[in-house]
């Protein structure tokens, strides 16, 4: 496993008052109308803070996790980064893809906007990732609409990534 593989997955740490839930998904649909499986809020997490490093490694810039849980409960976690052109976007989708799915054993439910490249949109079910073109992550300002949202801390899940 090379550098860029082990440092896919991050710890989550787990408090020891905090109870441990039962890592068996239940299915929930989808606004699309697919079925998703609900895992766990610590999973959810692991997730969201494994995309936002995958980015970080492959030059994405203003990463910000947002918890969606008490707003919505079709997902979890927002996953916001910018990108600097039409070939890191790609990067970063494809870098995080590899990290959710081959390293983690997820599954990309829907992948939207990546032809035309501004706005990749990575649908994990319970975490929804977000990777923008500095000009449309300003016009879209998802940080503004969702601003009541809790943003969840990096600095353990960036640590050592340059």
């Amino acid at each position: 496993m090379n550098a860029k593989q082990e440092s896919c997955v991050t710890e989550s740490p787990q408090s020891e008052s905090e109870p441990k839930t039962d890592a068996r998904p239940s299915v929930e649909h989808h606004a699309s109308g697919a079925a998703v499986n609900r895992v766990n809020p610590k999973r959810s997490l692991e997730l969201a803070l494994a995309a936002a490093r995958t980015a970080a490694e492959n030059g994405g810039t203003d990463l910000i996790v947002l918890d969606m849980s008490p707003h919505t409960a079709i997902f979890d976690y927002f996953v916001i980064a910018t990108g600097s052109s039409r070939r890191q976007l790609h990067a970063m989708s494809e870098e995080i893809d590899h990290c959710l799915e081959d390293e983690m054993n997820d599954k990309r439910m829907n992948i939207d906007g990546y032809a035309e490249s501004r706005w990749i949109v990575l649908d994990y079910g319970t975490v929804v990732i977000h990777l923008f073109e500095e000009e449309a992550r300003e016009n879209y300002a998802l940080e503004s609409l969702w601003a009541d949202a809790k943003k969840v801390d990096l600095t353990d899940a960036l640590k050592n990534v340059r």
